[in-house]
């Protein structure tokens, strides 16, 4: 009879053990789906900024032609935002992808700079439609990269939580990097 009760006891312990350790994993891993949503929409408006880039260097040729070295700095600078993939995340990585969209959102602003003497072009409607539309995404890329440190941020703080930080050790669960 003792033996029966010990053998429901320790069933029982590895029951609640099972269900708790099932539980904490599918949450990581929910959260971890999270960050990389999270982190795929920021990349849509980063996208979406590069998609916007050739349009309004097209436009802008025609106006603004002996301005060819600002034009190819934006040209350059798109090019090399569009080498680094950060798929994973890590404070390197995620460095090296800041800092080549830095470039880029540099060179945009030198760009828009040096437009301001041509009124001609400054009055033209499609060129007025790029400038609103990068405006907007921009808003957007600054949008969607506090919302992904929010999550990241929480997916952080619950991997390294007691017990939490032992499974995610296990499992292989790592921090995410931040945008700074």
């Amino acid at each position: 009879m003792f033996k029966n009760k010990v053998v429901w006891i320790i069933i029982a312990i590895v029951a609640i053990l099972f269900f708790w350790v099932k539980g904490v994993y599918n949450n990581m891993v929910t959260q971890d789906e999270g960050v990389k949503t999270a982190w795929s929409q920021v990349e849509n408006q980063y996208q979406r900024r590069m998609d916007l880039i050739p349009n309004l260097v097209n436009t802008v040729k025609g106006y603004a032609a002996h301005e060819k070295e600002t034009l190819e700095g934006v040209v350059n600078a798109r090019a090399e935002a569009t080498k680094i993939d950060p798929s994973n995340l890590t404070e390197e990585s995620l460095k090296k992808f800041q800092s080549a969209q830095g470039e880029l959102g540099n060179a945009l602003s030198r760009l828009m700079l040096v437009l301001e003497r041509y009124p001609d072009l400054k009055a033209n409607q499609n060129f007025m439609e790029l400038q609103a539309q990068l405006e907007g995404t921009e808003n957007r890329i600054s949008v969607e990269r506090k919302r992904f440190n929010e999550v990241a941020q929480s997916y952080n703080t619950y991997i390294r939580q007691f017990p939490n930080n032992i499974l995610s050790g296990m499992f292989g669960f790592q921090s995410k990097a931040y945008f700074a």
